[in-house]
């Protein structure tokens, strides 16, 4: 699942591809905007962690589940 989060004053967006549904990604940033915890916590397929100060937050972009492509032939 590709995640895109804006930061504000941040003149680039953090993309990372994480392992968790959209649900749980949506129940996450849920928490975070509403002030239950500070920091936005998602990780990534490569096991990193991103934190995420919730109140520098722009905005959060759930894209589709990433489909893996291979060969030369797809488009």
């Amino acid at each position: 699942m590709e995640v895109k989060i804006g930061v504000q004053h941040a003149p680039r967006e953090i993309v990372l591809e994480s392992g968790q549904s959209a649900e749980e990604v949506e129940r996450t940033v849920a928490d975070a905007l509403s002030g239950k915890t500070p920091l936005l916590s998602l990780a990534d397929d490569k096991g990193r962690t991103i934190l995420v100060p919730s109140d520098r937050i722009a905005y959060i972009e759930i894209g589709e589940p990433a489909t893996r492509r291979v060969g030369f032939g797809a488009v």
